[in-house]
């Protein structure tokens, strides 16, 4: 367990730092629009499909290799690929419902948790 814990969080400090360079980068073009998030979301979904695809083709693909990359990386990058990968599984087995709670409820909790912490916080 300890293995594991460590690649997790070896790839989460490596994506969260990830996180921070790209979106400093992005940011300094300057906009109103928050290009830098929207970028690393579709960065990171981008990449879980990918070793997605990968550890669904090859049966033999390192399990560390997929905590390191997958559940570290992508997830110290952007938890939002996590979610999305999530949704696109619930498509595919045809779970329109939880799919659409999921989807709308994350979004409206999401939103109303932040503003709730940031009123606790006046």
């Amino acid at each position: 367990m300890l293995k594991e814990l460590l690649l997790v969080g070896t790839g989460s400090f490596i994506g969260g730092a990830t996180r921070y360079l790209v979106s400093s980068f992005v940011s300094s073009f300057g906009s109103g629009f928050p290009w830098g998030t929207f970028i690393i979301n579709f960065i990171g979904c981008l990449l879980i499909g990918f070793l997605w695809g990968l550890t669904s083709r090859f049966p033999n693909f390192p399990p560390q290799l997929s905590l390191l990359l997958s559940v570290g990386f992508c997830g110290g990058f952007t938890t939002f690929s996590t979610f999305a990968k999530e949704n696109l599984l619930l498509l595919q087995t045809d779970n329109y419902t939880s799919f659409s709670l999921y989807v709308f409820g994350s979004v409206a909790i999401g939103v109303f948790a932040v503003m709730l912490g940031f009123t606790l916080t006046k």
